[in-house]
């Protein structure tokens, strides 16, 4: 959704994306006369990536590697506009090493930076129940319980290892539609949100993007999972200091969907600070 993000906060004077990435975002808005751009992202993988995109852009670009729950330690403020496009990358889903795909094998990683527990450690380490919670409360998954059944089972012979493994015992345990969706959808989204603590960082950061606004200041936010909107939607409702630019969430374009497949679940939000600064 470049265009929106551009049609909010295009052409502002410092803006922070929290989820730089391969650095698609920041090119476009720094492209469209942002005066600064800050790009903050735990993976520094993405930094080193997408540094070298934004190299001609020389000290208007500024590489930061922290949480989200860190922006207000990591950026000096007020700034103009602040951009959550959350979720996985592009990058990170098409490097199996990584294990964010189901669709190739690599390791049971997950992880976004280096720190914290992987995927493999939380389905070889949680019991069953925690297991089934986990994958019914992130993956929206319906099957929850029996796919964690089938994990436990599958480790008492062997530790899960690696994403393909992980990928056939949920298929193994619900079965797999013709020309549906792959089964470990929902199971690896779970995973991979409980790994990096994915609801926890926003709730805090949302927060603290708000504190560093300047006056006239945008936040907007690209959420792919209903309890990321929730979270935006409640923050944006509750905090007296905006002023909500979407009545309702905005929707990527069907010709976007139709180049990028994984934007379909897409949902921007924006909010403009409207309090003076203290």
């Amino acid at each position: 959704m470049v265009r929106e993000v551009i049609g909010f906060l295009g052409g502002r004077g410092t803006v922070v994306d929290m989820t730089l990435g391969a650095g698609g975002h920041a090119e476009a808005l720094l492209t469209s006369g942002v005066g600064r751009l800050v790009g903050i992202d735990r993976d520094p993988t993405a930094l080193a990536l997408a540094g070298e995109r934004l190299a001609a852009f020389g000290d208007r670009f500024q590489p930061v590697r922290a949480l989200f729950s860190e922006v207000d330690e990591a950026v000096d403020g007020p700034v103009d506009g602040v951009l959550f496009d959350l979720g996985v990358s592009s990058m990170q889903l098409d490097h199996p090493e990584r294990g964010f795909s189901y669709r190739e094998d690599g390791p049971l990683d997950m992880r976004m930076g280096s720190e914290g527990p992987t995927a493999a450690e939380l389905v070889n380490g949680l019991t069953e129940t925690e297991i089934a919670d986990l994958i019914f409360e992130f993956g929206q998954e319906p099957k929850s319980r029996r796919i964690a059944a089938a994990i436990v089972r599958a480790r008492s012979r062997a530790p899960i290892e690696g994403t393909d493994e992980l990928a056939g015992i949920v298929v193994s345990a619900v079965g797999r539609r013709p020309g549906g969706p792959h089964p470990a959808r929902r199971t690896f989204q779970a995973l991979r949100i409980a790994v990096n603590r994915e609801i926890e960082e926003l709730a805090a950061s949302l927060p603290q993007a708000v504190d560093l606004l300047a006056p006239g200041g945008r936040v907007v936010v690209i959420a792919y999972h209903s309890l990321e909107d929730r979270i935006a939607k409640r923050t944006f409702r509750e905090d007296g200091r905006l002023a909500i630019l979407t009545k309702k969430p905005l929707r990527p374009s069907q010709a976007e969907v139709a180049a990028n497949p994984r934007a379909r679940s897409a949902k921007l939000r924006a909010a403009e600070r409207v309090e003076e600064a203290a």
